[in-house]
């Protein structure tokens, strides 16, 4: 049975359940993030291809999606966490994110430069989520959100993990922090 029409060069990188109110963040490489309501996607028979959800050029691509569901009249407390191909990341608040129209060109979500590489991950957490980072030659961190302070939309972020010359960020997926009693290396040694 086909869910969904998938065109050429195309992927599905996510999919999830949403509660007919939630707000979908879409991010692309280049940087940019389009924020906007899913009642702003039409319904469309089972095996259509879906609607533009932001606008990007040719040679950009979309990197992630998350999906929040804000409780009525409560403040979010999750923060939208962003990480570089060259090991930068950041968290910002949900409210930096103006909601734009589905479909729209977005905000700036990192400030990609050739210094931080391309946009390769955009994360919901919280104060009580770890991030796994993997490389691509098979280094494994993890890093405490709350070690990591709450920035600006457009900046470039931190630097989270030391990358060596011709490596790059492979996995971002943030975990509940552990009980266990943690080991802490050195970035620098490894």
């Amino acid at each position: 049975m086909n869910a969904i029409t998938i065109r050429e060069n195309d992927e599905l990188l996510e999919a999830v359940l949403t509660n007919g109110n939630s707000e979908i963040l879409l991010a692309s490489k280049e940087g940019k993030c389009v924020r906007f309501n899913e009642s702003e996607v039409r319904p469309i028979g089972r095996t259509g291809a879906g609607v533009k959800g932001i606008n990007i050029d040719e040679d950009n691509e979309v990197i992630g999606m998350i999906c929040v569901k804000p409780a009525d009249g409560e403040p979010y407390d999750r923060h939208i966490f962003v990480v570089s191909e060259h090991g930068y990341g950041k968290r910002s608040l949900l409210e930096d994110y103006r909601i734009t129209s589905r479909g729209a060109k977005g905000v700036k979500t990192l400030n990609v430069t050739d210094k931080t590489g391309s946009l390769i991950a955009i994360k919901d957490v919280n104060d009580d989520n770890d991030l796994m980072i993997i490389n691509k030659s098979g280094i494994t961190i993890r890093v405490a959100v709350s070690d990591i302070r709450v920035s600006g939309r457009a900046t470039q972020g931190v630097k989270l993990i030391n990358i060596k010359e011709g490596d790059s960020i492979a996995a971002v997926c943030p975990v509940n922090k552990s009980e266990e009693k943690l080991i802490e290396v050195d970035a620098n040694e490894i």
